[in-house]
């Protein structure tokens, strides 16, 4: 298996031939806020034979981005994003909709794929009426994963997500501030335990910030996945890249 990190939340997961791509954001901006850190990602990020979205926040789905994924990729989104996607986009991006909640299973290439739950507004907001469930997803695979999108945790955690050999795990945000249903570095910590994962890459920190706020609360940007990293029991592997990197992680 591959994972690559493109930045934020998007991440490839490639394994057995298939190619997944997680929340993609493709382009240097989102709204107010700039990617500060590494290049927009190179246009081989789009070719995959699926999206997995976790929920409807403009930085997770990213309409701007939709268009430099590859035309015949699947959508997998949450409950009721297909009807946003089909408002601003039409029928050729809403059609490869595969809308999905809690619970449910999908199977992309060679790839199962369950749709778990998250702690988090799934809400398209702020001028937005449309809304469904904010999830996450765990592939199945040798090795398996869990995307986390973006979540706090919750009591049934361990028993959705885990057991997982490896956690895209969000541990930081997009501004100087965290609101609830997010994770922090330390209880990003606290969800790989629960879930038992063998190997950990921090995701959802040092990419994108508002601009003109560079100096505010630096301390929010990079640090967090070194923050994580030191808070993660030693026995988890915790791999910090850089966007634009890859591991290989074998079975």
């Amino acid at each position: 298996m591959r994972i690559t990190w493109w930045g934020h939340a998007t991440t490839t997961i490639e394994a057995n031939g298939t190619r997944l791509l997680t929340d993609p954001v493709l382009t240097s901006r989102i709204a107010h806020l700039r990617r500060r850190r590494g290049p927009a990602p190179l246009p081989e990020a789009g070719e995959c034979d699926a999206v997995l979205i976790s929920h409807m926040h403009a930085d997770h789905l990213h309409l701007t981005s939709l268009p430099l994924v590859a035309p015949d990729a699947a959508l997998v989104v949450p409950r009721g994003a297909a009807k946003l996607i089909h408002a601003d986009s039409g029928p050729a991006f809403s059609d490869r909709c595969i809308e999905v909640a809690p619970g449910n299973q999908v199977r992309i290439g060679s790839l199962d794929i369950t749709t778990v739950t998250a702690n988090h507004d799934g809400r398209r907001l702020p001028w937005s009426g449309h809304s469904g469930p904010a999830v996450g997803y765990r592939v199945e695979g040798a090795p398996s994963v869990w995307f986390a999108g973006d979540t706090d945790l919750y009591d049934e955690l361990a028993a959705e997500a885990g057991p997982v050999d490896l956690a895209l795990v969000p541990v930081g945000g997009w501004g100087p501030s965290l609101g609830p249903g997010h994770l922090d570095a330390v209880r990003a910590a606290e969800a790989v335990r629960r879930v038992r994962a063998k190997i950990a890459v921090p995701v959802h920190f040092g990419t994108f910030w508002p601009i003109g706020m560079d100096w505010v609360k630096p301390e929010l940007f990079l640090p967090p996945g070194d923050k994580f990293k030191a808070a993660v029991d030693p026995e988890v592997r915790v791999e910090l890249l850089e966007p634009g990197e890859s591991i290989e992680v074998l079975a």
